[in-house]
């Protein structure tokens, strides 16, 4: 069961990721199982390329490894392409004009019809002329999957089973940019990646995901969506929460949060592969209240 963590490189990593990559981490190493360590640096507008190497200084720092190069998304853009055109020759992907801003009032206006949020197919209905007439004026758009709100069921190691119904998601965004949804799909296929471990946040994606690999012919991997740190307000843990990164707080002190935590052992992660038990983690949010540190 390979396992891998992906950090997004647009900001430090607070205490709550590190949890996360060092849970992802003990469900690989525990297993005996190869362990991947992959860069999402998609998004230009957001990734600093300083946080990088800031990033993978503080995995190693409290104590993970990993096997192999590490990955970047940036450089896999022909993977994503090649899987968009699948989707594509198979008549499941479509243009969507509709700015953001267009996209809430639209989902806003659904009064019930669909889960909150849901983008309610304005563009779905346009004729393949009217489409490309748009696009050939200059138009930006997007490029969504057509997924006709099908339901999905997922079986996460954690949660059980779980079924949602999928979003006509994006696939490509109105700058050209690959989506997260796509990506992550096409990388953890061709990674080999056996099971996800992340926050419990990305949850609702999953049915999306799933879809995806079984339109794109992709098995799919197994899921187990941890529980979240949230701050003393209640929201998930952030900069803005105070003193939250390893820089802030050193490294003895994030291992002994961290484990103290998770029920853990206070120990290095190697150290904890022999008496490590998925079924034991807690399964509710942990709130961390800097000023206690």
């Amino acid at each position: 069961m390979v396992g891998r963590y992906a950090p997004s490189p647009t900001g430090e990593l607070h205490l709550g990721n590190l949890r996360t990559a060092l849970l992802a981490w003990l469900f690989a190493r525990s297993a005996g199982a190869p362990f991947l360590l992959r860069i999402e640096d998609l998004d230009e507008g957001r990734v600093r390329e300083r946080f990088v190497a800031e990033q993978l200084d503080d995995l190693r720092a409290i104590g993970l490894d990993w096997d192999g190069e590490v990955v970047r998304q940036s450089e896999r853009e022909d993977l994503y392409a090649e899987a968009l055109g699948e989707l594509e020759g198979a008549g499941l992907v479509y243009r969507c004009f509709c700015s953001r801003r267009e996209v809430r009032e639209a989902a806003s206006a659904q009064h019930g019809e669909a889960p909150e949020g849901f983008y309610p197919g304005t563009c779905a209905a346009l004729s393949e002329e009217e489409s490309r007439r748009r696009a050939d004026a200059g138009e930006e758009f997007a490029l969504r999957l057509r997924a006709e709100r099908r339901e999905v069921t997922v079986s996460d190691r954690l949660r059980g089973e779980r079924a949602d119904l999928v979003d006509d998601l994006v696939l490509r965004r109105r700058d050209g940019a690959f989506a997260y949804n796509l990506a992550v799909v096409v990388d953890d296929a061709a990674q080999g990646v056996g099971e996800v471990v992340r926050g419990d946040d990305l949850l609702p994606s999953t049915a999306g995901q799933a879809l995806l690999c079984d339109l794109l012919g992709l098995e799919r991997p197994g899921w187990a969506h941890v529980p979240l740190v949230l701050g003393p307000d209640g929201a998930r843990l952030a900069k803005r929460h105070g003193a939250v990164t390893l820089r802030d707080v050193g490294v003895a002190e994030a291992r002994r949060w961290m484990t103290g935590s998770l029920g853990l052992a206070e120990a290095a992660p190697a150290d904890l592969l022999d008496t490590f038990d998925p079924d034991r983690l807690p399964n509710v949010p942990t709130v961390l209240d800097p000023e206690r540190l």
